[in-house]
């Protein structure tokens, strides 16, 4: 038997003691009140309810080895990403490899491959293969369903993917940015029970008031904590935390356990806190992770202080998986697959013939997933429109990485490079090659090195480049956390002194194609409206 000391946190009664806390056979045999020296606070470990491991670029295990060093002990897993690369069977890899791991993941069945047809994705899960994931016991929940248009409308397929998540008695995420009114109300009332979209306050409210969970989002890119926090002094029993997308750089710093000092700096209650953190993860989609009770499972942190919330040592089922920054949990050797099938391109791919100068641009938002749609005067030389560098009106492309096909060029603002290009085969959803430029040279050298190293994330310009290689369904690395971190700071640090003014430049790249969010993306068939849902003319009248 192990015998912990410390001051259990019991966030549901809301007080705080001296105990012994005893475990055998990875659960909690005991807890006694009993004096002693150990300062340190004991409370169940964080839980992100919504993330895209993924877009750490690491498989689970490595994600893992991260995480644990702050305090997480579960996540609530969306594996859309590599299911939009390889179907059922990379959703089917990343429950394998997270088994090799101590760390609790929850994966869910990706409720949108692809998340529209208005893209070239390289798989399609329809309602019967979201049947086959939810059977299996590894999967928790019926995840984000994008496709609120669907939902409202009625769609068939749609419907019938939320009967199944009924059927097997597990939850539906929800995705609805925006979304308000009478058509909130129809999303609600046809099974979506959480949103992690919300980006006002009074959106957020009122989807509380319909009875869905808000989790609040604050993520490499997409940033919402300031503007829900606010509600959980009231509704703190309907809300959780999560990351969504945490690119490997910023998960070195740390994870839920920062939004937990955030909120506790603003005067909010810590045991209202703890609760969005640590409780109703568990509650909502029935998790087997610990809650710091007599025979629940030892998944517990300790933590120096209440404030904080620097993370002293993790357990999970009673052991020990991290302590004072170290993680204890080892590499594992994994596989590589990966779905990569298109040719070099040539710079006369990416020509935007002058048919008109005027042009609609997406504009890039810093922070944010959601783009405005500004039309624009475009630069024309020798009978083509081209990257404007002074007026910061840059060429974007995406190629379809799943087969040879025209490239799709259009202009975005607010990326600022003054020269070379970055690009990516991290670009949600379907993970196709997106690249923004200062020429048309740049960008195919910069899709060339994606191309070459068959997926990756790259900056580039003349004789330089810098490329971290994603060879697992050209999004994951195959290196450690560590080490991934490294090389996408480097590259990210390229892409500003290139002249990107972006807090995370790549982060936002990947979702300039993910056209289920408004206004103006760019998909590989084309230039897409979120507000028309469909696709428009580059050229604007």
């Amino acid at each position: 038997m192990k015998v912990i000391q410390g001051q259990p946190v019991d966030i549901e009664n809301r007080r705080i003691f001296s105990a012994e806390i005893s475990i055998e056979n990875g659960k909690i045999a005991k807890i006694e009140e009993k004096q002693h020296d150990v300062k340190s606070f004991l409370l169940p470990g964080f839980i992100d309810a919504h993330i895209h491991i993924e877009s750490s670029m690491l498989v689970p295990t490595e994600f893992a080895r991260l995480a644990v060093i702050h305090g997480t002990v579960a996540t609530v897993s969306d594996p859309h990403e590599i299911a939009n690369v390889l179907g059922k069977e990379g959703v089917k890899f990343m429950i394998e490899n997270g088994k090799k791991s101590p760390l609790k993941f929850n994966f869910g069945a990706p409720s949108c491959v692809p998340a529209t047809s208005f893209e070239t994705s390289g798989a399609v899960i329809n309602a019967e293969g979201i049947k086959e994931l939810l059977a299996l016991p590894e999967i928790k929940y019926l995840a984000e369903m994008m496709n609120y248009p669907g939902v409202i409308f009625k769609d068939e397929e749609v419907l019938k993917k939320i009967a199944w998540a009924k059927h097997f008695n597990k939850p539906t995420d929800g995705h609805a940015p925006g979304l308000r009114g009478e058509d909130a109300k129809k999303y609600t009332e046809a099974g979506i029970s959480t949103d992690h979209e919300c980006y006002t306050y009074e959106e957020a409210e009122e989807k509380l008031d319909l009875g869905m969970k808000v989790i609040i989002r604050e993520g490499s890119a997409a940033k919402n904590f300031e503007a829900l926090i606010d509600l959980l002094p009231e509704h703190y029993k309907n809300m959780m935390f999560c990351s969504d997308d945490k690119h490997p750089d910023d998960l070195v710093l740390g994870h839920i356990n920062q939004l937990c000092a955030r909120a506790v700096a603003k005067g909010i209650d810590v045991f209202k806190v703890l609760k969005v953190a640590c409780i109703n993860p568990v509650n909502h989609y029935n998790l087997e992770v610990g809650q710091l009770k007599v025979g629940d499972p030892a998944d517990f942190i300790a933590v120096n202080d209440l404030t904080n919330f620097k993370v002293l040592q993790t357990y999970i089922d009673g052991e020990l998986v991290a302590e004072n920054g170290k993680s204890h949990i080892q590499a594992s050797a994994f596989e590589k697959p990966n779905n990569f099938n298109t040719s070099f391109k040539n710079p006369e791919d990416f020509e935007v013939k002058a048919t008109g100068k005027a042009v609609k641009v997406i504009e890039a938002m810093d922070g944010e997933l959601i783009t405005n749609e500004v039309r624009l005067q475009a630069l024309e030389k020798d009978g083509n429109l081209i990257s404007d560098i002074e007026n910061d009106i840059l060429k974007i492309a995406v190629v379809n990485r799943y087969e040879d096909k025209p490239a799709a060029v259009a202009f975005i603002k607010n990326f600022g490079l003054k020269k070379g290009a970055i690009a990516s085969s991290v670009a949600h959803d379907s993970h196709n090659i997106i690249a923004v430029g200062t020429s048309d040279k740049e960008i195919c050298n910069a899709i060339n090195l994606i191309i070459k190293h068959k997926g990756g994330i790259c900056s580039v310009d003349k004789n330089d480049e810098k490329v971290l290689p994603l060879p697992i369904a050209g999004i994951i690395s195959d290196k450690d956390g560590w080490e991934t971190g490294r090389l996408y700071q480097e590259i990210d640090e390229m892409a500003k002194d290139l002249g990107s003014t972006l807090k995370a430049p790549f982060m936002t790249l990947s979702f300039m194609a993910l056209l289920v969010i408004p206004d103006l993306k760019l998909s590989d068939k084309g230039l897409f409206s979120g507000k028309q849902f469909d696709f428009v003319d580059l050229v604007s009248n």
